[in-house]
C-alpha cells in the first residue's frame, strides 16, 4: 500500500495493536482446531475473509474486474493457494506445539526471506546479513534442542510454515511489479477462499453453540487486524513499523501461558531472543541499504 500520510507514531501505535490482534486470533485458531478438523476451521475463516478482501479492493480499485485484472494469473493464484495452505499448516502447528514454540520458530521466516532474496529476487545478499541468518537458525536449533529430537515431526509443521510464508512473501514482492497492491490482495483472498472450500468442505462438522461464537470472533478478529495492518502502512513506512510485528510472539506466547498453559522453556525464550535480535539487525540492513 502506498504512503498516504507520514506519521510513524500513529503507524506503530497500529502495529502494536495490529500484532496484539493477529495474536487473539491465534489464540481462537488454536482453540477451534483442537476441537474441529483444522481444515473446516480455515475454510470458514477464509469465507469471511474473501468477503473482506472483496469489499476493500472494489473501492480501491474502483470495481472488482479492475481488481482482479493481472497479467500474471498462474502467479496470483499460486501465491493465493500457498498463503492458505500456510495458515492450515500454522494452525495444526499451534495446536501440537503450542503457541509459544510454534511462534518461536515461526519467527525465523524474515531471515529466509533474506537468504532466499538473491536467487528469487536478484537481490544482493551482503556478509553481516548472511551472519545474521546464520545466527538465526542457531537460535532455532536452540529452541529445538532441549528435551526432544531436533527434527521432531511437531517442530517440522511450524519450520514448514515458515517456509511457505517466506515464500509467500517473495512471490508477493515478484508479483507487485507488475501488479498493484490491490490486485495481489483480492487474489489472495479470493484464491485461498476457493482452494479452502474445495479442502474443507467435505470435513464439515457440527459446531456448537460457543464455538460459532469464537468462530464469528475469530472472522471479525481477523478482517480488524487486516484493515489496520493497511492503515499501518498508509501512514508510515514499513521499515519504520516491521520490527513492533515482532511482538506478536510475545502476545501470542502470552496468551499461550495464560489461557492454554504453555510452557515458557528457557531455551525458547533464549532461541526467540536470538532469532529476533538477528531478523531485527536483517531489516535494519535492508534499511541501510535503502
Amino acid at each position: 500500500m502506498t504512503t498516504q500520510t507520514a506519521n510513524p507514531r500513529l503507524g506503530v501505535l497500529l502495529m502494536v495493536v495490529t500484532t496484539f490482534v493477529f495474536a487473539v486470533q491465534d489464540g481462537i485458531s488454536r482453540h477451534l482446531a483442537g476441537e474441529y478438523n483444522v481444515l473446516m476451521v480455515v475454510m470458514i475463516r477464509y469465507w469471511f475473509f474473501a468477503a473482506f478482501v472483496l469489499t476493500v479492493t472494489s473501492r480501491r480499485a474502483g470495481s472488482l474486474r479492475a481488481a482482479a485484472a493481472t497479467r500474471q494469473p498462474l502467479l496470483q493464484i499460486g501465491r493465493g493457494v500457498l498463503l492458505a495452505l500456510e495458515i492450515v499448516v500454522t494452525v495444526q502447528a499451534f495446536v501440537l506445539l503450542g503457541l509459544v514454540e510454534a511462534h518461536a520458530i515461526f519467527a525465523c521466516y524474515p531471515l529466509i526471506i533474506a537468504a532466499l532474496s538473491g536467487p528469487f529476487l536478484g537481490e544482493r545478499v551482503g556478509w553481516r546479513r548472511w551472519l545474521a541468518i546464520a545466527a538465526g537458525f542457531v537460535g532455532i536449533l536452540v529452541i529445538l534442542q532441549p528435551g526432544r529430537a531436533v527434527f521432531s515431526p511437531n517442530a517440522l509443521y511450524a519450520l514448514v510454515a515458515a517456509l511457505m510464508f517466506a515464500l509467500y512473501g517473495l512471490l508477493t514482492r515478484f508479483a507487485a511489479r507488475l501488479d498493484k497492491s490491490a490486485t495481489s490482495f483480492f487474489w489472495t483472498g479470493v484464491a485461498g477462499a476457493v482452494v479452502m472450500t474445495i479442502a474443507g468442505a467435505a470435513h464439515w462438522e457440527p459446531m456448537s453453540g460457543a464455538d460459532w461464537g469464537w468462530m464469528a470472533t475469530l472472522c471479525l478478529t481477523g478482517a480488524l487486524g487486516h484493515y489496520m495492518l493497511i492503515r499501518c502502512y498508509e501512514v508510515a513506512e514499513a521499515s519504520a513499523v516491521q520490527p513492533f510485528a515482532y511482538l506478536q510472539l510475545v502476545f501470542a506466547s502470552t496468551i499461550g501461558f495464560a489461557v492454554f498453559g504453555d510452557r515458557v522453556e528457557p531455551n525458547v525464550v533464549l532461541g526467540a531472543v536470538i532469532v529476533i535480535g538477528a531478523g531485527l539487525f536483517t531489516l535494519w540492513r535492508e534499511r541501510v541499504k535503502r
